[in-house]
């Protein structure tokens, strides 16, 4: 088995945790590895849809996130993936403090991969589960980030 390069793993974690719609959202990559990713978020009032709880965008756009660099990080260098299916249960409702979403790779093949990921509240409570069914894309990377250190060492 490769071995994950960390100088790679940190080069990513800023340049996705610093683009656009992770500013938006307030999410950062904590950790990333082969088979598991931690995102956090810190919730605020752009969070929150109408009745004061966050939306299920919210919890969507987290799992989805999570899900999707527990399966990233054993591809081929210069490969990719994306989803193509996302399945998400609201669990319970959560008005502030911090999110924690915990990614799992269940199985990458060749062409399509499967992941899942947990949303906790602040107090370590479920507020949502997800699975996530992924393609693979070889040739798809970063878009518009810095040149990357080597992936593996």
């Amino acid at each position: 088995m490769k071995t994950l390069n960390p100088a790679y793993v940190q080069a990513v974690r800023e340049t996705v945790s610093g683009s656009p719609f992770f500013r938006h959202l307030s999410m950062t990559i904590r950790e990333m590895g082969i088979g598991c990713a931690i995102v956090d978020l810190d919730v605020d009032t752009e969070h929150l849809q109408a009745f004061g709880y966050v939306h299920g965008g919210v919890y969507a756009s987290a799992i989805d996130t999570a899900a999707f660099w527990s399966a990233f990080c054993e591809l081929e260098e210069g490969t990719g993936i994306t989803t193509v299916d996302l399945k998400v249960n609201y669990l319970a409702p959560v008005q502030a403090g911090k999110l924690t979403a915990e990614g799992k790779r269940i199985k990458m093949g060749k062409t399509l991969g499967l992941a899942e990921a947990t949303v906790k509240d602040a107090q370590g409570r479920v507020v949502a589960h997800g699975t996530s069914t992924l393609i693979v894309l070889p040739g798809f990377g970063l878009a518009g980030g810095p040149a990357l250190p080597p992936k593996f060492i």
